[in-house]
């Protein structure tokens, strides 16, 4: 878990993307624009990659296959998890000899099909970031 005060070393680029695919969002909504249907788009959106760091996901990957199912776990990033750990095992059996590590390295830089966090916490980051451009002017 997560400790107060901890950077996510990838937050940049992910606020990069998510302002990105959000107004891709904005500019696709016709007439009225329901805020809560624009982010369910937003989050939906593919990802260059997972945003998860590759230390957290060989900790989760690891319990997973103790046979941790990930039920204390929020659904969004059971989801993530899930997905990390099946491409994981597909990458075990082209490179058995690789360490585990080292897959999953790989796997977390491969595009995610979507941001896996819900609607609410894309809006408090969107949110976040739109008042720190504001303080910056």
């Amino acid at each position: 878990m997560k400790h107060k005060g901890n950077k996510f070393e990838h937050e940049q680029q992910r606020n990069y993307e998510l302002m990105r695919a959000y107004r891709n969002a904005l500019a696709q909504a016709f007439g009225h624009i329901r805020l809560d249907e624009v982010l369910a788009i937003t989050v939906n959106t593919p990802a260059s990659r997972f945003w998860v760091s590759a230390e957290r996901a060989m900790v989760v990957v690891a319990r997973m296959y103790k046979g941790d199912t990930l039920v204390d776990m929020r659904p969004q990033k059971r989801e993530m998890f899930r997905e990390i750990f099946k491409r994981v095992g597909q990458l075990r059996k082209q490179m058995p000899t690789t360490p585990l590590l080292h897959i999953v390295e790989m796997v977390v830089a491969q595009p995610a099909p979507k941001f896996y966090i819900t609607p609410q916490s894309a809006k408090v980051i969107i949110c976040r970031i739109r008042r720190r451009k504001h303080a910056k002017k």
